[in-house]
């Protein structure tokens, strides 16, 4: 079968795999400042906390904005499949409509009644267009 010339669908790409590497960068950054000023010292500095939370806090960074970028892509994929799997079930719907043999089997689309077959007025009822409503409908 040909592929299609229809544009792909949306999925993350370069600018979330930018903010996850960069994310990727700056925690591998922090866990080597970490781990030279560890073997460099004995005690606990306020740079060996630093570099702990930094190195912390920018893997989680890291890993929250890949499984982001993961839940993205596979949510554009299934939606994509969901507009391809419509747009299937309409066309087989459009086709068996035309090769109908009997009105029986398919619903037909909806179509302008005749003149004669328009429905007036039902009894009993009054109906008032809002623009003609007059002058002394408004003193309430």
């Amino acid at each position: 079968m040909a592929e299609s010339s229809r544009p792909q669908p949306y999925q993350p790409g370069a600018v979330s795999l930018f903010f996850v590497a960069k994310a990727g960068v700056f925690a591998a950054g922090f866990w080597i400042w970490m781990v030279v000023l560890v073997l460099r010292t004995s005690s606990a500095t306020g740079l060996q906390v630093l570099a702990a939370t930094g190195a912390i806090t920018t893997t989680l960074v890291g890993v929250v904005l890949g499984a982001r970028m993961a839940l993205q892509r596979s949510a554009a994929i299934r939606h994509a499949e969901i507009k391809k799997l419509l747009v299937d079930i309409s066309w087989n719907a459009f086709a068996a409509a035309g090769n109908a043999e009997s009105s029986g089997k398919v619903v037909p689309f909806p179509s302008a009644p005749a003149d004669g077959d328009r429905v007036g007025p039902r009894p009993g009822i009054d109906r008032v267009s809002v623009l003609d409503g007059g002058a002394s409908d408004r003193r309430r």
